[in-house]
């Protein structure tokens, strides 16, 4: 086999030595962040630094945006959900779609925005995560963990600008918060700022009134089920009011995906469990079509 250039095991940045071996950057002393690694060496494989030509905005029925996503705290942690339809412009570009993901055992990330570039950097954001953990030998700290999902908002600023924000959100359970593990928020604006939120937050066009319900029914103190009614509850307000965001769809058997973060670690509520919930609330609203008053 011939050994040196062409596309038989070429020497190129970050693209290994002859035959596929791993080139010197891989064995040299460095960062710890997979991201910046990738910004170094092959930084065409980062999705966010990818820009639309100068003076091009995207129009926002071009491209699927992901609409309402939320998290609150409750008794044991900490919950996260999201609504499941993606739409452009005045379509639905899509029912079904995911937007909470696991980013490690203990953290979870939803989001808001253009489909396509969240769901990349979601992806890079876990790889992150592990990549830290295999190089220091420990996991980041929560906080740690929010300022990296900030800097990699941040690097997404120029395509926000032309019309392709990502908003992402991120809770997770801090094993080592002061007087025992908590659970926590935070929220990022699209230049990167982070953001803490205490008790709950939203984020997308249907947040504030997903807020506005949260508001009237948190309690800190909630077991997970009643967590999980109150974030229902929320996103069917969002529904009720943001054209954008979807409800509950009983005919195509389509629910909010709801996860909780604990001590234990992630876990996201079986489906079963999540349409029990949906249809309780359901018909809850059909006595009560603007949901339940405040909790006294």
């Amino acid at each position: 086999m011939a050994h040196g250039g062409g596309s038989e095991g070429g020497t190129g940045s970050g693209r290994g030595g002859a035959e596929g071996r791993l080139g010197a950057e891989f064995f040299t002393p460095g960062t710890s962040s997979f991201t910046e690694f990738l910004a170094a060496h092959r930084p065409e494989l980062l999705s966010t630094r990818r820009r639309v030509p100068d003076g091009v905005r995207v129009a926002p029925d071009q491209v699927p945006h992901g609409t309402t996503v939320l998290a609150l705290t409750y008794r044991d942690g900490v919950l996260i959900a999201g609504d499941r339809r993606a739409t452009m412009g005045n379509l639905i570009s899509q029912r079904d779609l995911e937007k909470v993901v696991p980013a490690d055992d203990h953290t979870a990330v939803a989001f808001a925005g253009t489909v396509g570039l969240a769901l990349d950097m979601m992806k890079l954001y876990q790889v992150e995560l592990t990549h830290f953990e295999k190089i220091e030998g420990t996991p980041m700290s929560l906080r740690a963990k929010a300022a990296r999902l900030a800097g990699m908002t941040r690097q997404n600023l120029g395509q926000a600008i032309q019309g392709l924000a990502v908003v992402p959100l991120l809770a997770g359970y801090d094993l080592t918060a002061p007087g025992g593990g908590t659970g926590r928020i935070f929220a990022f604006d699209v230049a990167g700022g982070p953001f803490e939120k205490y008790g709950f937050h939203s984020e997308g066009s249907g947040s504030p009134y997903a807020r506005g319900a949260l508001k009237k029914l948190y309690r800190p103190d909630m077991s997970r089920r009643e967590a999980a009614l109150a974030a229902l509850q929320a996103l069917y307000d969002a529904a009720d009011d943001d054209s954008a965001t979807g409800g509950p769809d009983l005919g195509r058997r389509i629910f909010p995906v709801v996860s909780v973060i604990t001590e234990a670690g992630f876990e996201r509520l079986p489906e079963p469990e999540t349409e029990e919930l949906s249809r309780e609330m359901l018909e809850q609203r059909q006595s009560r079509p603007d949901g339940p008053a405040a909790t006294p």
